[in-house]
């Protein structure tokens, strides 16, 4: 037999003891007063008026001697101490209380007190069984060391990891944060289809699924964007949804198949007005999360005090290239990629050869705040033509630590232009492209009726939470990332 199955069998006969003594070892509900932090809030005026509080939580370490046990149990936020005896908790439950493991979940009654040794503690009069735990836990000075079995069991990951459950909160902070800011400026948080006949609004390969009482392929949809677009057009001028998307790609350290996006739509607006909001959107993090503006992540100081560097995309090529690419044909284009030692397809059109330069020759250099701006019209099917340059959109994407946190346009609302926009991706999937996007008729018809002049963002969320967290992988910052099967 081995360790582990020797010590579940363990847990199991004592659970069988427990049942013997009339110990419900899974009972309904207990009734809190404090959680733990609140009892070391409230710790010397809990003492003084010697008043009786109940708590509850996991027991993560217990010390038995003889007629006296200390235990520390701890909740989502924080630790603390039960100090128990024998002669106050009874013979009896006194008994079935040295039944309890490290991993089970109790409540305690009784009053606050200092021990000997100045830890706050509880002392109990009363210990109930919560949840009996089968499983040991990992063993302390150890924790859970293997990644792998950390993603795949983060509810393990949890219990053990006060740091990693503090990482999932931040999380949570940083979308409220953003949702704040949206408000405060009169966006409307709406909510679009997860399900779509088409999928469309970015670069990228689907999942696809069969809906059986329709007979119909489904998508799950790579962005939000053609539906949001959709409220636009139908009147609603400011618009945002945070919401899961699905995109068929591997997995490396900033992209998982399942992931949280962030876009809203504001009509009236252009690019240089969402650069505002991104900028305002940053401002109002940095103010929150950092200390004086800056962040720490990995060796790098992210200084948010002087906003964003604006420089354009064809710019930043040149700079880090040599090679002055605006204008260039696909062929001319392949040919430097090569030199630079970047793979080439034979399928890539000009805008992937592109796109693919920039990210291993520009992106990593990307550290501080930066808006890459103007892209080439070939990589922005639904961005607006830039009012002073033919070749180019109105598009920029913010960078932060060497990877792109999101995008923006001002909003291609022109439907014939839409169209053949549309039309130019059709070819590129006819040449075996399958990143590009469909044409989607009823948004061209939603596009028809008319939409006002629009600026658009997207903001990956995860993304943004690695950095506010100082997390290096997005599965460190994924409750449940996507993992092989297990075996």
């Amino acid at each position: 037999m081995d360790e582990q199955h020797r010590l579940i069998t363990e847990r199991l006969e004592k659970l069988e003891r427990l049942e013997e003594l009339s110990v419900d070892p899974y009972p309904y509900g207990f009734e809190r007063t404090h959680r733990l932090a609140q009892v070391h809030a409230q710790g010397e005026a809990l003492i003084a008026a010697e008043q009786r509080v109940k708590v509850a939580g996991r027991i993560m370490a217990k010390r038995p001697h003889g007629k006296l046990t200390f235990a520390h149990i701890e909740d989502q936020d924080s630790r603390l101490q039960l100090f128990v005896r024998k002669d106050v908790l009874g013979e009896d439950p006194y008994a079935a209380f040295k039944l309890f493991d490290v991993g089970d979940i109790v409540g305690a009654e009784g009053t606050v007190v200092l021990t000997k040794t100045g830890e706050l503690s509880v002392m109990a009069e009363s210990v109930t069984l919560l949840t009996k735990s089968l499983r040991p836990l990992p063993e302390k000075w150890h924790g859970l060391q293997d990644k792998e079995l950390r993603y795949r069991q983060r509810y393990l990951d949890l219990i053990m990891s006060s740091d990693v459950r503090a990482t999932f909160t931040r999380r949570t902070d940083v979308i409220q944060t953003l949702r704040e800011v949206l408000l405060a400026e009169e966006f409307l948080e709406v909510e679009t289809p997860v399900l779509q006949p088409l999928y469309g609004g970015a670069t990228a390969r689907p999942f696809t699924t069969h809906h059986n009482a329709l007979d119909m392929t489904l998508y799950l949809r790579i962005a939000d964007e053609l539906y949001l677009k959709r409220l636009v057009a139908g009147g609603f001028e400011r618009v945002f949804e945070f919401g899961k998307d699905f995109r068929n790609e591997g997995i490396d350290r900033t992209h998982n198949p399942e992931f949280t996006m962030l876009e809203c739509y504001a009509a009236y607006w252009d690019y240089e007005d969402v650069m505002g909001l991104v900028q305002r959107m940053f401002a109002r993090l940095a103010e929150k999360f950092t200390e004086d503006g800056k962040l720490t992540y990995g060796d790098h100081v992210i200084d948010f005090n002087d906003g964003f560097r604006r420089v354009t995309f064809f710019e930043l090529l040149q700079e880090h290239t040599g090679v002055d690419f605006q204008g260039l044909a696909r062929e001319e284009v392949a040919s430097h990629a090569k030199q630079l030692g970047v793979e080439v397809e034979d399928s890539m059109g000009l805008a992937k050869l592109l796109d693919e330069i920039f990210s291993e020759k520009v992106e990593p250099t990307l550290i501080q705040p930066t808006f890459v701006c103007d892209h080439p019209k070939e990589l922005s099917p639904l961005a607006k033509q830039h009012r002073s340059h033919p070749h180019l959109v109105e598009r920029f994407e913010p960078f932060i630590a060497g990877f792109e946190v999101g995008n923006a346009f001002s909003e291609l609302n022109d439907p014939r232009d839409q169209r053949a926009r549309f039309e130019d991706q059709v070819r590129l999937a006819e040449a075996g492209d399958d990143e590009a996007q469909l044409m989607d008729v009823d948004y061209l018809r939603a596009l028809e009726y008319g939409m006002p002049p629009t600026g658009g963002l997207g903001v990956g969320i995860d993304r943004v939470a690695m950095l506010f967290t100082n997390s290096h992988s997005i599965r460190d910052v994924l409750f449940f990332p996507q993992m092989r099967a297990e075996g």
